[in-house]
């Protein structure tokens, strides 16, 4: 984020799914600091005489911009504080408006303040506050008007309703329109997501987003020093499981053991798929005691498997496993990958179905 961007809007992150929340925050923050701005320079103008204003209309814009500023300062870096403060402007504004059209009464064009404010509800606030807005503005326009002290012509009047009526009904089926597309959009973005970060065969992450995963995960953990821990899980023998049953057979059996090894794993814990019959699980604030005893979990789980790949056949399988955890202040994915993996070939020269742990003996 620049430094600019950081001023205007505060340090604020957005989720993937929160776009059009970003944009509506972002929205409402320029528009509450121009609303500030302008409003600033006419009460200038009107104190250089430049463009002479009623005073009291004056001391309420005064009171607008402070309050404006009050409303931004609130906003900036709370998105959580968006509704409350998109409600809150908007009835300060209502009331700048009135005051406008009450004490302005030489100026004809005051009234376009609430045409203008309309199509901003409309964005900011959704399509239900949006024609609430719009009819209370249409209602209360011809209800106060006789009250004004210059109140509008019934011909100026009935282009107003117009106008409030034409601005409401245009950004009521704009805002429907793209809000659905938008919608559309979204769901179509995060299915492709998950096809792009899972694998296809077996639903678990594929090894491209389990590294990212990983990663990010880690920078965590050095931070606050947490121990976390890797497990290597290779299939033994499937490729006899290919040569005897075919292909069709293997995709069962890694499926079947993907969903072994996710049901053994905590909601905090990532499971990939990272080669043709491998995976690893990056385990979370884990000591590496704890994963060899997950490990030892489902290499059981796996070992119990029976597999129907014809009606009168099931396969047996079962996995080496190695574990890994973190060593030192500083250690990347990449080398505690290595030592899991070297930790698994350790269990495969020891027999296979067992877990092995990097530097330590057999644990099964």
């Amino acid at each position: 984020m620049s430094r600019f961007n950081q001023i205007l809007f505060g340090n604020v992150d957005f989720e993937a799914s929160e776009e059009h929340l970003e944009f509506q925050y972002r929205f409402l923050c320029i528009v509450i600091l121009v609303g500030a701005v302008l409003t600033a320079l006419l009460v200038a103008g009107s104190h250089s005489q430049v463009n002479k204003i009623n005073p009291l209309h004056v001391r309420s814009m005064s009171i607008f911009t402070v309050g404006s500023v009050a409303f931004w300062l609130a906003l900036r870096g709370r998105k959580h504080w968006f509704l409350r403060v998109g409600w809150a402007y908007e009835l300060f504004c209502m009331l700048e408006y009135v005051s406008a059209l009450y004490y302005v009464s030489e100026d004809e064009f005051r009234v376009v303040w609430f045409l203008t404010n309309i199509p901003g509800v409309y964005l900011l606030l959704g399509q239900r506050v949006g024609l609430v807005i719009t009819l209370a503005t249409a209602i209360g326009l011809v209800i106060g008007n006789p009250y004004l002290p210059a109140p509008y012509s019934p011909n100026a009047v009935a282009t107003l309703l117009c106008s409030v009526i034409y601005l409401g009904l245009f950004f009521h089926f704009y805002s429907s329109r793209s809000i659905s597309y938008f919608l559309r959009m979204r769901e179509s973005n995060k299915q492709l997501y998950e096809l792009a970060m899972h694998d296809q065969l077996t639903g678990v992450l594929n090894g491209r987003a389990y590294y990212q995963v990983c990663d990010k995960m880690i920078l965590l953990a050095q931070r606050s020093g947490a121990p976390y821990s890797v497990l290597f899980i290779d299939l033994d023998h499937f490729k006899t499981v290919n040569d005897t049953y075919g292909h069709a057979a293997g995709d069962l059996v890694l499926q079947t053991a993907a969903r072994c090894v996710a049901d053994k794993l905590r909601k905090s814990d990532s499971l990939g798929r990272i080669g043709g019959e491998e995976f690893s699980v990056f385990l979370p604030d884990t000591p590496v005691d704890s994963a060899v005893q997950i490990a030892e979990k489902i290499r059981r789980a796996i070992a119990a498997l029976e597999i129907p790949i014809e009606a009168d056949v099931r396969v047996k399988i079962s996995a080496s496993i190695g574990v890994a955890g973190r060593q030192g202040n500083v250690q990347t994915l990449k080398d505690i990958q290595q030592q899991a993996d070297s930790a698994m070939y350790e269990a495969k020269r020891g027999g296979r179905n067992r877990v092995s742990c990097f530097g330590g003996a057999l644990a099964a």
